[in-house]
């Protein structure tokens, strides 16, 4: 199987070693180290496989700690942390070359009801992906990207950005299978969000990025084969650090997951 050929499920379809030992494929997407969002997704992937079907993951917590290298595979540990009546909890330790570069805990929920409520406020106010095609803006394809991406608002003042994103292939029905992919997605675009006030780009000479932490907090299941509004913005940066803040959505406006990151934002012109 050729790099290209390679889709979101297979990168997250993780090889068992051991007992609670894992390990998964890695994908040069031509970034100086190993996106982060894949080690977010394969850490959840390894985690999920350690509960039971029946508790969704509904939060996680990560630190990136090295750059990882995309030409080779990484191995995921996994610690049975907790198994509660209602929620389980693991810790992931993702390792290369014998030390970690990537640690994590997961929290899993039995589904119960509950309270309910979405802040109005919280409510999409974009165009829709059919009226942004018909504008003529182009969904970008990036080399060996498994998820497709249509850019929509960009604001400088202040600091906003919204795109919409989707699975680029096919994927199986399965809950806990889309929730890791979202974990994947969840990782585009975000810290440069951090960049906006500031009139930079990722690439910039000069401007070195790169994720310091991860949050991701699931509210309920979704279907990444259809589009989904990512809206980010960056309340704060300061003492080379950038702090960038996360809502997903699906096309009816119901908010799937909240995302938060800070990232290194160190520049020398």
């Amino acid at each position: 199987m050729t790099q290209s050929s390679i889709g979101l499920p297979e990168l997250l379809s993780l090889e068992p070693l051991e007992v609670n030992l894992f390990r998964g494929v890695s994908l040069d997407l031509g970034l100086p180290q190993l996106f982060g969002g894949h080690v977010l997704a394969q850490a959840l992937a390894a985690a999920a496989r350690t509960v039971p079907s029946e508790r969704a993951v509904h939060s996680l917590h990560g630190y990136f700690l090295r750059p990882g290298d995309a030409s080779r595979p990484v191995v995921y540990q996994v610690d049975p942390t907790r198994d509660g009546g209602s929620f389980t909890t693991r810790r992931i330790t993702a390792i290369q070359y014998g030390q970690p570069i990537f640690f994590c805990s997961a929290s899993f929920h039995l589904e119960e009801p509950g309270f309910e409520h979405q802040s109005s406020a919280a409510a999409p106010d974009t165009a829709s992906p059919e009226a942004l095609l018909e504008r003529g803006v182009r969904v970008e394809r990036l080399p060996n990207l498994p998820v497709e991406i249509l850019r929509c608002d960009l604001s400088r003042d202040p600091p906003r950005h919204s795109v919409w994103i989707r699975l680029l292939g096919e994927a199986p029905a399965d809950p806990a299978l889309h929730r890791q992919m979202l974990a994947y997605a969840s990782d585009l675009c975000l810290l440069a969000t951090a960049l906006l006030a500031h009139d930079k780009r990722p690439h910039e000479p000069g401007l070195r990025i790169a994720s310091l932490d991860h949050a991701i907090w699931f509210h309920r299941d979704l279907d990444l084969h259809d589009w989904h509004l990512y809206q980010m913005d960056s309340p704060w940066a300061g003492g080379a650090r950038g702090l960038s803040h996360g809502e997903i959505f699906d096309r009816n406006g119901v908010l799937v997951a909240t995302t938060m990151q800070e990232g290194l934002v160190r520049f020398s012109p």
